[in-house]
């Protein structure tokens, strides 16, 4: 008997797995990137597959940030949760590819770690119930750590699964979790607020801002992710990293709407969006050497693109920060 997880990484997801695969069932964790993961993609990779294999289980990830942007993420049935998350419609997406791929992995059902009442907009009983509309998956989908306030779904009917060995956790207490974690030696596990990043306000923030203003694609997911961001006068785009992990990570995005620059000191790797106008130029110019070791009464010679712009820093930040997208 074999099972699929809705794998995120966190606790609970963590703990459903696990008690399914004490009760004998290879359970094969699929992890859906859809772009928006709290960590750098290797990163994550390597913690998803370090305590996947802690508990036993395997580990796929499952690409659909293509998919997710295109069909989920702008025009969600059930709306959006208190930033840009819209989690009623992300969960049954993802359960209703799990349920395609049951053949593939030869599996019988499904596993989430979804708790009733731990989450306001997703994980209430009614919203459990749309997920499971939506998603087309009504009886395969088993959520062992409430499964006991639950209707019993088709692995418990069927005997595949025994009901009186799953849980019956509600509300927002991870008490019972936290014990089970400790029982079972799971340590290295995401805090509840470390997964997705369209619960973060300032990134939530950033996203809105900048469909306000233009498409938005996959290189904008990781473009968001990093650094200060401003919008110029004339409509550019400019971001302007905070420290060196930043540079680094602005300089491995392959850029085709963006335009990368560095300074003729010591100073912050930007970006400006590719076609910006000569004034939105020189004001990047100027922003970035202001975030800078530049002295605000020197001229600078700034490349960017094919266009070398002579230009200072402006006397404080503040000047600067009109420009930030807040």
């Amino acid at each position: 008997m074999r099972a699929l997880a809705l794998f995120s990484g966190g606790l609970d997801s963590l703990l459903a797995m696990k008690l399914i695969i004490e009760q004998g069932i290879e359970v094969i964790g699929l992890y859906f990137d859809t772009g928006f993961g709290g960590r750098a993609n290797e990163e994550k990779k390597r913690y998803l597959q370090e305590v996947a294999q802690k508990i036993g289980a395997k580990l796929e990830i499952i690409d659909i940030k293509e998919q997710f942007i295109q069909e989920i993420l702008f025009d969600p049935k059930y709306g959006y949760g208190k930033n840009f998350n819209p989690c009623i419609d992300c969960h049954a997406n993802m359960i209703r590819i799990a349920k395609a791929l049951l053949p593939k992995y030869d599996a019988h059902f499904i596993i989430s770690g979804e708790v009733v009442g731990q989450r306001p907009m997703s994980q209430r009983f009614d919203a459990l119930k749309k997920v499971e509309n939506l998603s087309t998956a009504d009886g395969l989908i088993l959520r062992p750590l409430s499964a006991k306030l639950l209707p019993p779904t088709i692995p418990e009917q069927k005997g595949w699964v025994d009901r009186e060995k799953l849980l019956g956790i509600s509300g927002r207490s991870r008490e019972v979790q936290m014990e089970l974690a400790k029982k079972w030696g799971i340590e290295n596990y995401e805090s509840p607020s470390g997964g997705c990043l369209l619960t973060d306000e300032y990134f939530s923030t950033k996203l809105k801002e900048h469909v306000e203003h233009e498409r938005f694609d996959l290189e904008d997911v990781e473009v968001l992710k990093w650094g200060r961001h401003f919008r110029l006068q004339d409509g550019a785009k400019l971001v302007v990293s905070r420290n060196k992990e930043e540079n680094e990570k602005l300089r491995s995005i392959p850029l085709t709407k963006y335009t990368l620059f560095t300074l003729p000191l010591p100073g912050p790797v930007s970006i400006i969006s590719s076609g910006a106008s000569k004034a939105d130029k020189e004001l990047a110019a100027r922003i970035a050497l202001t975030y800078s070791k530049a002295k605000p009464d020197t001229t600078y010679e700034v490349r960017i693109g094919n266009e070398t712009i002579r230009t200072s820093p402006f006397a404080s930040k503040t000047e600067a920060q009109r420009h930030l997208v807040k």
